[in-house]
């Protein structure tokens, strides 16, 4: 499958989705050659965009990157996995992230618990509740966080004709890429994830992890949205440079994106914009992003060169990229067709290999 899922950004990022034109925005991103459409958890549920995006296509391939697991029981995220795989006809994937700690205790409420064990936990009653629906397999998940054993009839939808629903996990550390390369079908790596990060460090943690449950890879994902500045022109590119710099060094003020930075020998710069976002002067932290910095983490470029630049730099590591490009008129369309056709023109064979460590 050839690097070029798409997200469904065709507005500025700081536009607000309009929900009404999800299908048609979907319908675009199909006919002029995309591979998929992918939303995140921020504003919006996921899986509603999905089902709009859905109902409108036959071909796209959709995903939730992510929607966010531990604030959902297994079996609710279960059932909504199971009714989009049914409204697409097997085109959907289930891409799943934790959300750090401070949110979960203060924004959803719940008691935390480490991430790497608690998703392995999680996966695994997902997957329970699918196999009793298939298959009529008794429903017994018996772990730390889940006991779950019942099923009735009124509850249980039945089999579907593609069962099969991938499941992908967000991870920046090596122990969630352990877990992911164990239970899951993919890993999304956060933006901050250089390739070197990604082949030296979260490759390594995803085969490890597979060979303690003997699993092979050769269909294992690895799907990004890197961070990017992209406009039609070298001066529409000044104020998403400058915008993106801001990105950074937020994401480097975040203590559970550290490893990202030390592999880059960035600890120290990450230590002193997590001393400046705790005394909320985030109007001096920019200026600590320089030019260096920036292109480490930054594939920058307009819309005729982006495409080309994105498969150099993730193109051996990463199987699918996943971007946004605000769509106005015919002229935007017309680029985002044209970088449509330079990403699949790409190849995931290096990816494959990388992944397989081959």
């Amino acid at each position: 499958m050839p690097l070029g899922k798409v997200d469904p950004g065709l507005r500025a990022p700081e536009i607000p989705l309009d929900l009404a034109t999800i299908g048609d925005d979907a319908r675009l991103l199909e006919a002029i050659g995309y591979d998929g459409m992918v939303v995140e958890e921020t504003k919006d549920d996921p899986f509603v965009i999905m089902a709009l995006a859905a109902q409108a296509t036959t071909r796209l391939k959709l995903a939730t990157s992510v929607a966010i697991a531990f604030p959902r029981s297994p079996a609710v995220t279960a059932m909504s996995a199971w009714t989009l795989q049914k409204l697409s006809h097997g085109r959907f994937t289930l891409g799943l992230g934790t959300q750090v700690k401070a949110h979960i205790e203060r924004r959803y409420g719940l008691a935390w618990s480490p991430a790497g064990p608690w998703m392995r936990e999680y996966v695994g009653a997902v997957r329970a509740v699918w196999e009793c629906w298939q298959n009529g397999a008794p429903l017994a998940v018996r772990g730390r966080h889940y006991k779950l054993d019942l099923m009735v009839p009124l509850f249980n939808p039945g089999p579907i004709e593609h069962p099969r629903i991938p499941i992908q996990l967000a991870a920046v550390n090596a122990v969630m890429c352990q877990v992911a390369g164990e239970v899951a079908d993919g890993i999304r790596p956060h933006p901050v994830c250089t390739p070197s990060y990604i082949a030296q460090v979260m490759l390594p943690a995803v085969r490890a992890g597979a060979a303690k449950s003997g699993r092979s890879l050769a269909d294992f994902a690895v799907c990004m949205k890197p961070l990017v500045a992209a406009a039609a022109s070298e001066a529409e590119l000044v104020p998403k440079v400058r915008d993106v710099r801001a990105r950074i060094a937020f994401y480097a003020s975040t203590p559970q994106y550290r490893a990202a930075f030390d592999h880059l020998g960035l600890g120290e710069f990450a230590d002193r914009l997590k001393l400046l976002s705790r005394a909320q002067r985030w109007e001096e932290m920019p200026q600590h992003i320089s030019d260096e910095v920036l292109d480490t983490f930054v594939t920058i470029g307009t819309y005729d060169t982006i495409g080309r630049k994105l498969c150099d730099r993730y193109g051996p590591v990463v199987t699918h990229c996943e971007f946004s490009i605000p769509v106005k008129d015919a002229a935007d369309k017309a680029r985002l067709a044209d970088l449509a056709g330079a990403i699949q023109a790409e190849s995931v064979d290096k990816a494959r290999r990388a992944i397989a460590g081959s």
